[in-house]
């Protein structure tokens, strides 16, 4: 494959040469789902590289979209990440801006709810997920404090014993992840919040990610190991993580089918999987010349160390892509290749 060099038109020079002040430090915006990932890499390609830590942002995979696709120069973002791919009227935008742009997968997040194989895995549905979890439930159309206080409250056919799950706290992209895919999914079902969200997408997103305080969820830090010997020492708890680590100790361990669909790694990659969804960043041509390290940021985030299967991303909830896929996304995503829709 050749590589041409990036040519910068006359009026892409001057969107550049009229900034007030040059920069030297990635900008990157985008996607809360993805956010996490890219600032991990992020913080990585700052301690182990001479430039400068990128600037990571969450402002909303289209807030994202609007910002990036707004123009050339460097009052505008060089990278926008986003958890599902660019839309073609995002594109369209971007093109009539000149923006030139490439498309890198990342890979796919899934998040799973475990426990104990001492005890028969949950068989769920993303609404009873929300009905478990949620701070405020529509109970007879009327949002009230969580009643469940079993798993039998919710369906007779649970375990009659009390909710108690155990999860990433707040800080983690594990619990954005889950919140946005099992939480949001599961508060979509009721048709009271489904009159909310119509009305006001903040107030429905407010209660659709707000947790119970009651003690049925226990945040249980960043240490997964932690959740794991807590499962073992209590059957009837459940644990809330990334599949990967699900896999890890799949002889300790099993996962609850969600909506019908067991957490496998081809289902979460085949996006059978209701808790899983394809990740993306999207990076502008014309800056790649101008503002230092783009390049090597790209490197670094499609490095088998980073995003394999053995890689740092894995610990924070990231599903890989194929071996093969992988390299074929490297050597696109590191020649610059033009994403054409």
């Amino acid at each position: 494959m050749n590589i041409k060099p990036i040519v910068l038109a006359a009026s892409v020079l001057f969107a550049f040469t009229t900034t007030a002040q040059a920069r030297d430090q990635i900008r990157i915006v985008g996607s809360s789902t993805v956010f996490p990932f890219s600032t991990a890499v992020a913080e990585k390609f700052g301690k182990t590289t001479s430039f400068k830590t990128p600037v990571v942002e969450s402002t909303g995979s289209g807030g994202g979209m609007k910002l990036f696709c707004a123009g050339i120069g460097l009052g505008h973002p060089d990278i926008t990440n986003a958890s599902r791919r660019i839309k073609k009227s995002e594109f369209a935008k971007c093109s009539a801006k000149g923006i030139g742009i490439t498309e890198v997968k990342i890979g796919f997040d899934g998040i799973v709810l475990v426990n104990s194989k001492k005890t028969k895995a949950l068989k769920i549905t993303k609404k009873q997920i929300f009905q478990a979890l949620a701070h405020k439930v529509p109970v007879n159309g009327k949002l009230v404090a969580n009643p469940y206080k079993k798993w039998s409250d919710i369906d007779p056919s649970f375990p009659n014993s009390k909710i108690e799950i155990l999860g990433p706290p707040p800080t983690s992209g594990t619990r954005d992840a889950f919140s946005e895919l099992a939480l949001e999914g599961g508060a979509k079902k009721f048709p009271t919040l489904v009159a909310l969200r119509k009305k006001n997408k903040k107030a429905f997103k407010k209660v659709a990610h707000a947790v119970r305080e009651d003690g049925a969820f226990v945040e249980a830090g960043e240490n997964d190991n932690l959740i794991v010997n807590k499962l073992e020492a209590n059957p009837n708890a459940y644990g809330i993580f990334g599949f990967s680590f699900l896999d890890q100790n799949s002889d300790k361990l099993h996962g609850a089918s969600v909506d019908g669909e067991l957490p496998t790694f081809e289902n979460i990659a085949g996006g059978q999987y209701g808790v899983s969804r394809s990740l993306f960043f999207y990076v502008k041509h014309q800056h790649v010349a101008v503002v230092p390290g783009i390049k090597e940021f790209i490197a670094e985030f499609t490095n088998e160390n980073t995003w394999g299967t053995e890689g740092y991303l894995v610990d924070k909830g990231l599903i890989p892509l194929s071996e093969a896929t992988r390299k074929s996304i490297s050597n696109s995503a590191n020649g610059m290749a033009k994403l054409k829709m």
